[in-house]
């Protein structure tokens, strides 16, 4: 269950913790904040650069064989990469919208009518709600 704000909204699990290792919230009044903004970018780069490791991976494990270091760091370096897919879904299904509720509902239906979107930084947004219409 994510923690909620003074309003009671739920609050966004970011895609970062403290330096002890908790994890940091964000109670934001939309997803257009400049904090969910850059939420964002740091989400999509952790999943741009597990990509990559994972397209590195596949030719350490076939030939020649890696040695034993090689498959350590490998190890570890998936590991980080795992944790941080799992904090970024975890993030997005919690600001999902719960089945039966009005957001719920709202979500179903056509957000905007055709043509009144604009793509921003590969996204795109409508304008009336400011939403993200996904493919």
């Amino acid at each position: 269950m994510m923690p909620t704000d003074s309003q009671g909204r739920p609050m966004r699990l970011l895609p970062w913790t403290t330096a002890s290792g908790a994890p940091c919230y964000l109670s934001a009044a939309g997803p257009g904040s400049r904090m969910s903004r850059m939420a964002d970018d740091v989400e999509e780069e952790l999943l741009i650069s597990a990509e990559w490791l994972l397209d590195d991976t596949e030719p350490l494990l076939t030939a020649p064989p890696a040695d034993a270091q090689e498959l350590i760091r490998l190890s570890a370096s998936l590991a980080v990469a795992l944790r941080n897919i799992l904090r970024i879904a975890d993030s997005r299904g919690a600001r999902l919208p719960q089945a039966g509720t009005e957001e719920a509902v709202a979500a179903t239906e056509e957000p905007a009518e055709r043509g009144k979107t604009e793509c921003c930084g590969a996204e795109t947004v409508c304008r009336a709600c400011e939403r993200r219409i996904h493919p």
